[in-house]
């Protein structure tokens, strides 16, 4: 089964094309386009999780490592198309235009960062598990009843496969042919347990084949095997065939969350040894050297508004209206119920010193 679904490589790890055919579509703006999205979400990250070690966010989920898989596949989109994201997916959801605000807003505790900019159809980051997976079958399928070219992409782990959600939302899709793209980022553990525990099957693309949807295992570090695969099953989505299950390959150098300790249940060694030899950002660096389309004053000013784009966020975070705490009661039901009022009314008569 597993030599079914070998994994797809348009450039190797030493920046080389593997696949010829493609050179005629990777231009240096394409190139460079890339590049500057893959810096600044991983600025992004890094700043998060410090601001986060200071006590100034809360609990965040890093995705250092797995940053290829989000530029790539996001950057395949269309303007009108959706995006379900689950909770480690923010590179791919600033990517695709939201608000860094919003996402800082959103490790904040606040409302507001669960809101999109406007004409974005960009979701809540799903929390549960494979929650999302049903979601993004329901919004496919009524731009397909809608008449719409319009596709959508969900994202979640390898962990998501072991839950009901995402069964349901493959067996859904199949059926009704909605155009989705399942974008599985395998970075090979579900928080703690690694993927050989968590299920027998080598792959998870060949899940796909109890649904008859097709699939395809890629290289997740590779950002033109992401951005050409993605495309490939958007265009698929979009003229009507239906699904795809994609399965890109990755990992998370750092903690499943700033709450999460890697230590306790993984070599760090591995992890240092594949920022060593297979980073994403790497990776492109090494292509774009060899044809001359990287300088180091072209690098370092890309980093340096990358860097200001991102404390510029971290202010108007800071700067923010303070939040209402009684809001968390707000938004349960059109109606609050009677019990809910009452626990909105102790918490204000606590707030005020009564």
């Amino acid at each position: 089964m597993i030599e079914e679904f070998q994994l797809v490589q348009v450039m190797d790890q030493q920046g080389q094309l593997v696949q010829s055919e493609y050179e005629k579509d990777i231009s240096e703006v394409l190139a460079r386009t890339f590049y500057r999205h893959l810096i600044r979400i991983r600025t992004f990250d890094r700043k998060a999780v410090s601001l986060q070690r200071q006590g100034r966010i809360g609990t965040y989920a890093p995705y250092e490592g797995q940053e290829a898989s989000q530029v790539g596949s996001a950057l395949a989109l269309q303007e009108k198309d959706w995006l379900f994201p689950s909770y480690r997916d923010h590179g791919a959801t600033m990517t695709f235009g939201h608000s860094l605000l919003h996402i800082l807003l959103f490790w904040k505790g606040r409302n507001e960062g669960c809101v999109p900019p406007e004409g974005k159809n960009i979701f809540t980051p799903g929390i549960p598990i494979a929650t999302q997976l049903p979601h993004a079958v329901g919004a496919a399928f009524a731009e397909k009843r809608k008449g719409t070219r319009n596709a959508a992409i969900v994202y979640f782990g390898d962990g998501a496969t072991s839950e009901g959600d995402f069964h349901e939302g493959l067996n859904l899709a199949s059926v009704w042919g909605a155009p989705v793209v399942f974008f599985n980022q395998n970075n090979q553990y579900a928080i703690s347990v690694p993927m050989h525990k968590q299920m027998k099957t080598k792959t998870i693309a060949q899940k796909a084949l109890a649904y008859d949807i097709p699939s395809v295992r890629i290289d997740g570090n590779d950002i033109f095997a992401v951005y050409f695969e993605t495309l490939k099953a958007l265009e698929r989505a979009r003229n009507g065939d239906g699904p795809t299950l994609i399965e890109s390959v990755t990992w998370r150098y750092g903690a499943h969350t700033t709450a999460d300790d890697p230590t306790k249940y993984r070599n760090q060694e591995e992890s240092e040894s594949r920022r060593k030899d297979n980073d994403p950002v790497d990776r492109l660096t090494k292509y774009m050297r060899l044809r001359g389309w990287l300088d180091e004053e072209w690098t370092a000013s890309v980093q340096k508004e990358c860097a200001k784009e991102v404390d510029l966020a971290v202010d108007e975070l800071e700067a923010y209206t303070a939040a209402d705490p009684s809001l968390i009661f707000d938004y349960v039901f059109a109606t609050p119920t009677w019990t809910i009022q009452e626990q909105k009314e102790k918490l204000l008569e606590q707030l005020r010193g009564e």
